[in-house]
């Protein structure tokens, strides 16, 4: 990754030119910057950045909806609306997906082309910043619609990090009293209080790892280790739901024992990217029912990108967001 002037585009049919105003780093990016297996498949060069808000300083040709000035935040995913799975519901699945930042220039630079269909509106009091994260919050909301949660229930949430923290402020909001969070890092164990766990567990200690055993009634898996989903069914008790929202490697290989699936009678899902969440998402924020900025680790600008994202498994980063000058 190098940072250097860009060849500035003018926004095409219903599209719209922004100045970027935050960029959210995504474990895809790093997946994508270190090539690792399964991560996108990009065509370099291509500008990185897929959480990303800005204010818009062009419109193309056909655009109505929007104008001058408007404050945005970005859904990067575009479907392709002719395939089998956008054709029956489920566009998400899109055998022809495209994404900004990803397939596309994103947000990593001080100005993104990008679909005007793809912007949402800010209200005036939801922060820049706040519209960055609207995307991963929007992630976290598909998934966190798939589950059958009751007041009663107790959650545990394998891993504290950026992700497990929006899950962990959505089931609090939603009248559970009994939330456990699984998180190594102890730097993290007074915000995950903070934000709602009732407890916090590192799953690296023997014994605390044991009494997680057939306890929850609802297991959302985080991290995207092998490690990680053992324990999650392990966690399981009778008639449970897991959740399988972390991003693992495609060879990864984990192992659990079918009968204790069948036995328990238990309800494993897996969760993909953010089907038209975006605006709930919002209005999330807007009504600050989810919290953002306490949970941005990092934030640095463009000229400081490459080395951070060299050492970034070095920098204990929660959240990090690229804010340009």
């Amino acid at each position: 990754m190098k940072v250097e002037e860009w060849t500035e585009q003018t926004p095409g049919k219903q599209e719209v030119l922004l100045q970027v105003a935050c960029c959210g780093i995504c474990g895809t990016d790093q997946h994508i910057y270190h090539g690792h297996p399964g991560s996108a498949e990009v065509n370099p060069p291509i500008v990185l950045g897929h959480e990303l808000s800005g204010v818009v300083v062009a419109v193309g040709e056909g655009v109505s909806t929007l104008q001058q000035g408007d404050r945005v935040s970005v859904d990067p995913n575009i479907y392709c609306g002719a395939c089998e799975y956008c054709r029956n519901g489920l566009a998400h699945l899109c055998d022809k997906l495209n994404a900004v930042g990803v397939t596309r220039d994103g947000g990593m630079a001080e100005r993104c082309v990008v679909p005007a269909a793809n912007c949402y509106k800010l209200p005036e009091h939801v922060s820049m910043i706040e519209g960055a994260m609207v995307e991963p919050l929007g992630c976290v909301l598909h998934g966190y619609k798939k589950l059958d949660l009751r007041a009663n229930h107790h959650v545990l949430i394998s891993g504290g990090g950026f992700i497990g923290q929006l899950f962990l402020q959505l089931v609090k909001a939603a009248g559970v009293t009994h939330i456990t969070v699984s998180e190594p890092n102890q730097n993290k164990h007074e915000l995950l209080r903070t934000l709602g766990a009732n407890h916090v567990v590192s799953p690296f200690d023997p014994n605390e790892a044991a009494g997680l055993q057939n306890s929850a009634d609802i297991v959302i898996e985080c991290v995207g280790r092998p490690e990680s989903v053992e324990l999650a069914i392990k966690a399981a008790r009778k008639g449970a739901q897991v959740l399988i929202f972390g991003v693992a490697s495609p060879d990864a290989q984990a192992c659990f024992s079918p009968f204790d699936v069948f036995s328990k009678e238990l309800r494993i899902m897996g969760s993909f990217i953010n089907p038209y969440t975006h605006e709930e998402a919002i209005a999330l924020i807007a009504q600050n029912i989810v919290q953002i900025e306490p949970l941005i680790s990092h934030r640095i600008q463009i000229d400081e990108l490459p080395e951070f994202m060299t050492s970034y498994s070095k920098l204990n980063v929660t959240k990090a967001m690229i804010i340009p000058s």
